[in-house]
């Protein structure tokens, strides 16, 4: 899936034929404050969730159960700082002795299960996206489906859609790719030019607007990289995050350049080594759920519940989690068997929230992750999945995961999908790449420059995407339920959606997302029509008789969270 929004490179292009120039303008910006997601627009000006009021003036003296998030993902890093602490560990294994001590068919899964693993302990980094896989699964399928294929079958129209989809955009994604070379190799270049002279591994856009030299070089790169920074629209923190976000972006354009020559299978089968299209087989993967490539996992669940209070980076919007990781999310699409297999793990070794920020446009085993929904609305599981990062209209345009099961059963009703608002300081008040919907997305979150943890330890960090505004919801959802923790699935979802408020500068039209200066009601971008907001939720909440007061459940396995 597309993790953050890739307006990034556009942007980027233009900076490479305007950034070689010995003059840089400034730029001037509202400071947002690192943890806005938390904020009240009434003492902070931004568009938060009003959560630090809710700890304030609700919940100051009150006692809570820790509730069991999983995270859906890339991985985490287990040992950071303001993460390891709040970890799920599973009471039914012992560590490192080779066994699947608690029989639930995974050996040694102490903090979730990678279902990205090899056997030999590595993990699976890429993989193609769906479209092409389904692109080669038509080719090999029918050989040639043009003439093999009814021209009246649906899966002619299919077939159809593939062909507009990879064989056109991949010969235009090669010169894109071509093109975007080159400005990577000019990042490179200068990259080393300013780490040199500065005598530092990482870089913000102040240190540069500081530097004062007549070093010729020095002044290039500087300029260049200023105007490359500048030009991405939210500034990042540092040039190591932009460096994280363009190489993700040069890594997908990459597959997408080589979506019609490489065989979309192979990672997958030298890695993994299952047999990826048969959901029976499920003996696969391994317990590291860190791995090398956790950027993504990591800041979903710093936002979801980061140790509070603690005096170390930031505070989670949740003060009493488990965060239980499961990897199944590479570089590219997800698989549906992945999907499925990863939500009855997470439900069947006790999850009451399962955070998805991920999502595609094609699931050709979509029954298969029906089915493990269906599982986890039976047992009681919110899951809270993000919109997507296309600027599109996900009552038109397909995005899977979603609550509509293929077999015509009536809508999931422990199902939450999550658009990204803005933090209301700069003129787009909703993110400009978020996916929307008056009938398939039900509320929006913060989701632009989310200060967050990264993997390393102890860094930190800030990104954007629904991927970011998915946890915010899965955080608010954790917070109410540990405080009344006899509400079910379905009465959360009620009580986040009802709880949904406008916006709260009384701002009634937004930018339409995906459009360049298109207006819309920002009512008529969910079903709700309003903001998540853990205020509102929890006096809602206060209202209403849990379904679920015979479900005392997860309470006496877990140890209080220490604060440093």
């Amino acid at each position: 899936m597309k993790l953050f929004s890739r307006e990034v490179a556009v942007l980027a292009c233009v900076a490479l034929t305007a950034a070689f120039t010995t003059k840089s303008s400034a730029q001037s910006r509202t400071p947002v404050p690192k943890n806005w997601q938390l904020l009240s627009y009434e003492t902070d000006s931004v568009y938060g969730t009003n959560t630090e009021k809710a700890y304030k003036e609700i919940l100051k003296g009150k006692k809570s159960t820790p509730v069991i998030v999983a995270v859906i993902d890339s991985g985490i890093d287990t040992l950071h700082e303001d993460l390891k602490g709040i970890l799920w560990t599973n009471p039914g294994e012992i560590p490192g002795n080779g066994k699947d001590d608690d029989g639930n068919g995974y050996i040694d899964d102490i903090h979730g299960w990678n279902f990205l693993g090899a056997k030999d302990g590595s993990s699976l980094k890429e993989d193609s996206d769906e479209a092409t896989r389904e692109y080669y699964r038509f080719k090999n399928k029918y050989g040639n489906p043009d003439s093999t294929l009814d021209k009246g079958a649906k899966e002619y129209a299919t077939w159809e859609a593939l062909k507009q989809k990879i064989e056109k955009p991949s010969s235009q994604t090669k010169l894109q790719y071509k093109t975007m070379a080159k400005l990577q190799e000019n990042v490179n270049k200068c990259e080393n030019i300013l780490k040199t002279y500065l005598g530092k591994d990482d870089f913000t856009v102040g240190q540069l607007d500081s530097i004062q030299t007549t070093n010729q070089d020095v002044l290039l790169a500087r300029n260049f990289m200023t105007r490359l920074l500048k030009s991405t629209g939210d500034e990042p923190t540092s040039f190591s995050e932009f460096k994280m976000e363009f190489d993700g972006y040069m890594g997908e354009l990459k597959r997408k350049a080589e979506s019609t020559e490489v065989p979309p299978n192979q990672n997958r089968e030298r890695i993994v080594g299952d047999k990826w299209d048969d959901i029976t087989d499920t003996k696969y993967g391994n317990n590291d759920v860190m791995g090398k490539f956790g950027f993504h996992g990591t800041h979903v669940s710093g936002i979801i519940g980061a140790i509070r209070n603690n005096g170390l980076g930031i505070d989670g919007v949740a003060d009493n989690i488990r965060i239980m990781a499961v990897k199944a999310v590479p570089d590219g699409d997800e698989r549906d068997k992945d999907v499925a297999l990863a939500i009855r793990y997470a439900v069947d070794n006790g999850a009451q929230i399962i955070n998805m920020s991920f999502g595609k446009p094609y699931s050709p085993h979509k029954e298969w992750v029906d089915e493990a929904v269906k599982y986890a609305q039976k047992k009681g599981v919110l899951l809270v999945h993000a919109a997507g990062n296309d600027g599109a209209n996900n009552d038109s345009v397909p995005n899977y995961p979603n609550p509509d099961f293929a077999d015509g059963s009536p809508r999931a009703d422990n199902y939450i999908t999550v658009g990204a608002s803005s933090h209301g300081l700069a003129p787009d008040k909703v993110a400009s790449f978020s996916n929307y919907g008056k009938k398939n997305v039900d509320l929006f979150a913060p989701g632009v420059q989310i200060y967050s943890t990264i993997p390393g330890g102890n860094k930190y960090g800030s990104a954007s995407g629904t991927s970011m505004a998915a946890p915010v919801v899965a955080g608010v959802a954790a917070l109410v339920l540990s405080y009344y923790p006899d509400l079910s699935a379905r009465q959360l979802k009620y009580i986040l959606e009802k709880s949904a408020t406008p916006l709260p500068d009384g701002t009634k039209e937004v930018n339409k997302p995906g459009t360049q200066d298109e207006k819309i009601d920002f009512a008529d971008l969910s079903v709700s029509g309003g903001m998540v907001n853990s205020y509102e939720a929890l006096k809602l909440a206060a209202t209403i008789k849990g379904e679920n007061v015979k479900k005392k459940q997860h309470k006496a396995k877990m140890k209080a969270v220490k604060k440093n």
